[in-house]
């Protein structure tokens, strides 16, 4: 995978953590407005809520460490093999900003010629 995807993936991540925590406190704020409703019905429907929104919480919170984790073992793979392989990754730099150099002209021209 390369970096630019590596680093929207990242944000999408992010971005989806923050959604889920936004998510769960408007649960939260929820229930807290609907305390006041009476019923059979609305009790096992905030106990069922409030069970989901922990359950989620708790997936959540081990996904974020898993992520987390599969992040830093991919710096530490990528330092580890830069260290160890300098030349093969001054080259592997070389040729990406080379065949980037080529899309931006190709780009470049084709815009010209319309």
């Amino acid at each position: 995978m390369s970096t630019n995807s590596n680093q929207n993936a990242s944000v999408t991540r992010e971005k989806l953590v923050e959604d889920f925590k936004v998510l769960g406190k408007d649960v939260q704020e929820l229930l807290k407005a609907t305390a006041s409703v009476v019923g059979e019905k609305a009790a096992e429907a905030r106990v069922k809520v409030e069970e989901s929104l922990k359950v989620t919480q708790e997936k959540l919170a081990t996904a974020q460490d898993v992520v987390k984790a599969k992040g830093k073992e991919a710096v530490a793979a990528t330092d580890e093999y830069v260290r160890e392989n300098p030349w093969n990754a001054v080259g592997i730099a070389a040729g990406v900003g080379f065949l980037l150099g080529i899309g931006f002209a190709a780009g470049t021209f084709l815009r010209r010629r319309d």
